[in-house]
């Protein structure tokens, strides 16, 4: 007999797209595909997640995911809000970003893409002049996280975004936004765990300092994961997939290649509880999904369920 077991639906709220879907420029019909996909890898629930770009195409993206969460049907994974990461960033720390298309970290910038679906904002608190920006965020019911940042005062932040990635480092001299968010109890940090952002003894130090329900798993995966994609532009950059990693020109990282199942399953592997990680993003949300994964011995996921209806079986 099969020794088997539950979880809750994954939720993914932080990537930029799948299967070839690209949240800065797709349709409301590749959304609503890419979310019945989601669904079949387990995933119930999503923050399609928009890196930085000019207003213009902001606004129109958000257009897009608000027409599209209005057609989700059950069997479909929930599109939850918007998760925005780019402009309101450090260039010290821009990552893959276009630097030049960052603004000023102000309520009035913010004001210009402003919309009741964005329900996450990662900013470079070092930049948000007397907290202005994070204290009108959290008004308004949104979380905000430190990220592509150097600061190490995290004030008036609810998380860290892909921690240790795009941000200053431990040191044992100087404060910095790592060593800010593993020791401050306080702060949920998301962490990559797919074996290229972060080395496996990193993930077991974040799992040693922080609570466990203070760790949030994310994939930051790009268009170009579960997709015939070798090359493809993001950040106004070429991305090329080795097979391994996807990175610009330069070798810098552009976001990962897996998705949030085939994290979990890797995690499973090394003997790390990734199935009560799970729940710490509803937890962080507040969400209710109705639905669940069955995984079976070797960590596979043999069964799906959402509103009552079995997806996969």
């Amino acid at each position: 007999m099969q020794n088997l077991k539950q979880s809750k639906l994954m939720v993914e709220q932080h990537f930029h797209g799948a299967f070839g879907v690209d949240f800065s420029i797709c349709s409301v019909d590749e959304v609503l595909a890419l979310a019945k996909k989601l669904l079949r890898h387990g995933i119930g629930g999503f923050f399609p997640t928009l890196v930085t770009d000019d207003v213009e195409n902001i606004k129109r993206q958000i257009d897009v995911f608000k027409q599209a969460k209005s057609n989700i049907t059950n069997d479909m994974a929930d599109l939850i809000g918007i998760h925005i990461e780019g402009i309101f960033l450090n260039p010290l720390k821009k990552g893959i970003h276009d630097e030049t298309q960052f603004l000023d970290v102000t309520v009035e910038n913010y004001k210009k893409i402003e919309d009741d679906l964005i329900k996450i904002v990662t900013l470079a608190p070092e930049l948000d002049e007397n907290a202005e920006l994070r204290k009108y965020l959290i008004s308004k019911g949104v979380k905000v996280q430190a990220g592509h940042c150097v600061g190490g005062d995290l004030s008036y932040c609810t998380g860290a975004t892909h921690l240790f990635n795009a941000m200053s480092g431990i040191s044992h001299r100087n404060k910095s936004t790592a060593l800010s968010a593993l020791i401050n109890d306080d702060i949920y940090t998301e962490i990559i765990a797919d074996g290229v952002h972060l080395n496996d003894d990193t993930i077991n130090l974040v799992l040693k300092v922080k609570p466990k329900n203070k760790v949030l798993l994310i994939s930051d995966c790009l268009p170009i994961t579960d997709s015939e994609l070798k090359q493809m532009k993001f950040c106004n950059k070429d991305v090329f997939y080795d097979g391994e990693k996807a990175t610009d020109a330069n070798g810098t990282i552009a976001g990962s290649t897996s998705l949030l199942d085939t994290i979990v399953k890797r995690l499973l592997k090394k003997n790390i509880d990734a199935l009560k990680l799970i729940n710490n993003t509803y937890e962080y949300h507040d969400l209710k999904i109705n639905g669940s994964i069955t995984w079976n011995e070797n960590n596979e996921i043999v069964s799906i369920e959402k509103g009552g209806k079995i997806i996969k079986d």
